[in-house]
């Protein structure tokens, strides 16, 4: 087949390397100059893979197959020709399950999808079940085949984008954590966003498992879509999957018998949504047969992935974490919910039409102040001036110093932007990381 891959980033160099090695004509288009993308160049050039920069020609939809990078928009005008002439176009999650033989757990969500995955594998991998990481989390799909164990359960965190593109991708095991407005530039309507991460159970059969939120409606949905067997859980209600009782989490299986998995208060992570996010992953556990005491040990050992509520230091009884994945104000609702001590809290970036009015009654109840850094600083701080201290700062390190000269004993220091890195960094890791190096500096 003549395969097109658009964009090469990491998923599409993956894609790309694996089309060429299953005998295809490749060829790579990526909007991107050719000066900074000298890696790739040379990354593609080392297997004989034809490729161009800085511009899409008429050359990347002459294809019989175009598989496109996550973020390549449907208005993008590759994409609008393969429609107009008939072309199939997926993502490289796609692609690539129809190479993989591995079980599959799937994770999406708005939040919480990648510490989810990272606890499914850590549960799995500590009862004696090899378990990778893959997808959204940093290693390709497409890298695997080929290479990972057979035997291996593969954990993979989906996006909205990856989902979107999929037309037949089946894993044994799915779960949908919640769905909040996200990536609207790229969805359009929050209908379609919905519909894209409830296609994580639509292919799934009735041998498979889905585990829902029955907390959120637009989540709890999917059970609509999908012929796989349905298992909620719960941090409000008694359902048919994991809930919480007199501060217990209950396992209930089909036939309503009840178990006691563990106290919420030993679960490593902080948060409300990391008790969901454990129910989640103990339910998925608990359908490739690990037991409750594994699984209940896994949950009070796991102490979370980097930037995501990650504790970075105690430092003169100041509790500092890096939150930089909060990149939507809804991420940053949860953080702001997870501490039961006053919090300092530094927020900003490049804000996405963010409703910080949807924040109030946290930062009235949990934030003593708030640092305000990147170009949400003025409308951060014009909003809640009135009623917290404010501070505006015109770097990430003049934030955590004027955080620390704030913090009192026993005080938490946030970092949980609820925006978008882009305005001073490369990512959100990025971004993390110089938020540690001033933390560590102090």
């Amino acid at each position: 087949m003549r395969i097109t891959i658009l964009g090469a980033a990491k998923s599409g160099l993956a894609a790309a390397e694996l089309a060429a090695k299953e005998g295809n004509v490749v060829f790579v288009s990526d909007a991107k100059p050719l000066e900074k993308a000298v890696e790739a160049v040379a990354f593609l050039e080392d297997r004989g893979i034809a490729s161009e920069f800085g511009g899409h020609t008429d050359t990347a939809a002459k294809a019989d197959l175009i598989i496109v990078s996550p973020g390549v928009p449907p208005t993008n005008p590759v994409r609008v020709e393969a429609a107009r002439l008939g072309i199939e176009v997926i993502g490289e999650l796609e692609y690539a399950s129809r190479f993989i033989t591995n079980r599959i757990a799937a994770v999406t969500g708005t939040n919480g999808k990648t510490t989810t995955t990272a606890l499914t594998a850590h549960i799995l991998n500590e009862s004696g079940i090899k378990a990778v990481v893959a997808g959204n989390i940093g290693t390709p799909l497409s890298s695997l085949v080929g290479v990972v164990d057979p035997s291996a359960i593969i954990v993979a965190e989906c996006s909205s984008y990856q989902l979107d593109t999929t037309t037949s991708f089946r894993p044994h095991v799915s779960m949908l954590l919640n769905i909040t407005p996200d990536h609207l530039s790229y969805h359009e309507t929050f209908a379609q966003y919905v519909h894209a991460k409830w296609k994580i159970a639509e292919h799934q059969q009735a041998n498979d498992v889905v585990l829902l939120n029955a907390d959120d409606v637009h989540t709890a949905n999917a059970s609509l879509v999908t012929r796989s067997m349905v298992r909620f859980f719960s941090l409000r209600n008694e359902v048919d999957g994991a809930f919480v009782r007199g501060g217990e989490i209950i396992l209930r299986d089909q036939q309503h018998n009840e178990e006691i998995l563990m106290s919420l208060r030993r679960i490593g992570l902080p948060g409300a949504h990391n008790a969901a996010n454990s129910m989640a992953a103990a339910l998925a556990a608990r359908a490739f047969e690990v037991r409750n005491e594994n699984i209940r040990d896994s949950l009070m050992s796991f102490n979370g992935v980097e930037h995501r509520l990650e504790n970075v230091r105690v430092f003169k009884n100041v509790r500092y974490v890096n939150d930089s994945k909060a990149t939507n104000i809804n991420a940053a609702w949860f953080a702001l919910s997870s501490y039961d001590h006053p919090i300092v809290w530094i927020a900003g970036g490049r804000g996405d039409n963010n409703d910080y009015a949807t924040l109030d009654d946290l930062v009235t109840e949990n934030v003593k102040a708030v640092i305000c850094v990147g170009e949400d600083a003025d409308k951060i701080f014009n909003h809640w001036c009135t009623t917290k201290r404010c501070i505006k700062v015109a770097s990430l390190d003049e934030a955590v110093h004027a955080a620390a000269d704030i913090a009192a004993s026993e005080d938490v220091v946030l970092f949980s932007p609820a925006c978008k890195s882009f305005d001073m960094f490369a990512n959100f890791e990025e971004r993390g990381r110089v938020f540690k190096a001033s933390v560590n500096a102090l």
